[in-house]
């Protein structure tokens, strides 16, 4: 990721809300801890550093992920960095159950250059990307098949991590339709236009009436 956020390691920052203290600690774990003196007081670990938010090309946010047992599954948390005058834990809340959301200020991400994706990217994968561009640009690509190589080129360069629910994901893609390139989607819709006609000259033969909408 962005350098520049790397002196944010080894610090945590802390915020108290109600009777819970969070405490978010950049690249390395969120924990909560209940200030109060039950004798089963919660206190355990949110998150632990996992992997970029990406949004528009932009590093919007950091995941934690696989924190302490919440019911079938693990506690994560999103983390928002925003610009702010000074480096602090702004604000908290749990969106869904066991999923919590900080919002992080910081001036480091003030400058409108300071998120974004491709000065961290190495030559060989700003390459790749470039190429990705220039694809689209002439048309060789879809949209879809762009995004599949961003996302590719994030997980190569260790921003993104390809999960096994990515990799289960992946091939139940396989089997569906979906097009990366103008010339596959061009190939199968012949195809599918081929097997149409064949359709209609076979109920033609059988003297079956066939009323379709020339538009489906």
């Amino acid at each position: 990721g962005p350098a520049h956020l790397f002196r944010l390691a080894g610090k945590c920052f802390s915020f108290v809300e109600s009777t819970y203290k969070y405490e978010f600690c950049p690249f390395h774990n969120v924990t909560q801890h209940e200030q109060t003196f039950r004798w089963n007081a919660y206190s355990g670990i949110l998150g632990i550093w996992h992997e970029w938010e990406i949004d528009n090309n932009t590093f919007v946010g950091m995941w934690m992920r696989e924190g302490d047992s919440c019911e079938t599954k693990s506690r994560q948390t999103k983390v928002h960095l925003v610009c702010g005058k000074s480096s602090k834990l702004a604000y908290v809340s749990e969106p869904s159950t066991c999923v919590y959301s900080l919002t992080f200020e910081t001036p480091l991400v003030c400058h409108p250059h300071s998120l974004l994706v491709y000065p961290t990217l190495t030559e060989a994968l700003q390459r790749k990307w470039d190429e990705a561009e220039q694809f689209l640009s002439d048309e060789l690509i879809t949209d879809q098949g762009y995004k599949k190589i961003l996302k590719e080129i994030f997980e190569k360069a260790g921003l993104l991590k390809a999960t096994e629910e990515k990799e289960v994901e992946k091939q139940t893609k396989k089997t569906s339709l979906e097009f990366e390139t103008v010339e596959k989607c061009s190939k199968e819709y012949k195809q599918l236009s081929e097997e149409i006609k064949n359709l209609k000259d076979l109920l033609s033969q059988h003297g079956i009436a066939y009323k379709g909408n020339p538009g489906e």
